[in-house]
């Protein structure tokens, strides 16, 4: 078995990451860490768990586990792993962006591989330590990589994509509040969102010579998980020229999808799969692509990543069915 530790425990990605684990059949989870619940029981704050899961949180680490999840605030991975030591064998999966771009992915002495399966499969299989992609940066690289890696990525790419309320953290402030998020909808982070640096180096990693802009608008969305993207370029092709394409690219994918029809967000919730939808309107190629922001684009996607590096089936764990009504 996999013996595995959780640090962070009680945001809304750990708690994920627990759900999904206490159903895997080849891992069990040997601690779960945080410092402002120390002491108290899981399920008081992943309430859900009542009957499921018989532990508490602590304030202490397993220098020997065999994988090590990080659910930390961006920027808190450095920290952490700064002030603890691990074992050489304990594999890293973090699921914040400290490691995620070429410059911080080797990080004393540890070097980290970006974790999107679809592009790294291979790179992951044989990693020591993951970079989990962001949750946009994953709807949003899945929408752009076949027309990246056939070279057609020669103009603007303009994308809008909402939210829900989970992508903020459970940490409350201004637009987190029910009373503001219910009934409302806003941008935030125009043209300058975090996960553009991921995005880009992934585009650029197939198709060397892409130098257009990358024009994203991030959303606020009122609903609780989830992500809608929708993504529109220059395509000189048929709509049937781009689905042969696209399904060609993700003909080995584990949980990628393109579909004949139109998408709603609610066919991606609560599972681990990307659905990817195409049209055609003039000279413009738009595709949608939807996930569950927190297991395709965090902890699903983490353990996804855990199976690869451990030498198992990619789905074991993550046979997961939406909500649909």
């Amino acid at each position: 078995m996999i013996k595995v530790g959780i640090i962070g425990g009680a945001g809304y990605t750990a708690g994920e990451l627990i759900r999904l684990l206490i159903s895997h059949p080849e891992a069990e989870i040997d601690f779960v860490f945080s410092t402002s619940n120390a002491g108290n029981q899981i399920s008081k704050v992943h309430q859900d768990l009542v009957g499921s899961l018989d532990k508490i949180f602590t304030d202490t680490v397993n220098p020997n586990v065999d994988v090590l999840f990080l659910c930390l605030g961006h920027g808190n991975s450095v920290k952490f792993l700064k002030a603890n030591t691990f074992s050489e064998n304990t594999k890293i999966i973090d699921l914040g962006n400290d490691f995620r771009l070429e410059a911080d992915k080797v990080f004393e002495g540890k070097s980290f591989v970006y974790g999107l399966p679809e592009l790294q499969r291979e790179a992951v299989k044989d990693a020591n330590n993951i970079a989990n992609p962001g949750c946009f940066a994953t709807a949003i690289q899945l929408g752009l990589l076949p027309l990246a890696d056939a070279g057609l990525l020669n103009q603007d790419v303009h994308i809008n994509a909402v939210t829900g309320a989970t992508g903020a953290g459970t940490s409350l402030s201004a637009t987190t509040h029910y009373t503001w998020r219910d009934n409302n909808f806003s941008y935030y982070k125009p043209f300058t969102h975090q996960h553009l640096g991921e995005i880009n180096q992934s585009v650029k990693q197939l198709q060397n010579g892409f130098d257009s802009d990358i024009l994203f608008m991030p959303n606020r969305g009122n609903f609780s998980r989830g992500i809608f993207a929708t993504i529109y370029t220059d395509f000189e092709g048929s709509v049937d020229e781009a689905k042969n394409m696209y399904k060609a690219y993700y003909k080995d994918a584990a949980f990628t999808f393109v579909s004949d029809d139109n998408l709603h967000l609610k066919q991606a919730v609560n599972t681990n799969k990307c659905l990817i939808h195409l049209h055609k309107h003039k000279g413009k190629l738009l595709v949608t692509s939807i996930i569950d922001n927190l297991l395709k684009g965090a902890s699903g996607q983490a353990v996804q990543n855990m199976n690869l590096m451990f030498g198992l089936e990619e789905t074991t764990g993550l046979q997961l069915k939406a909500t649909y009504f």
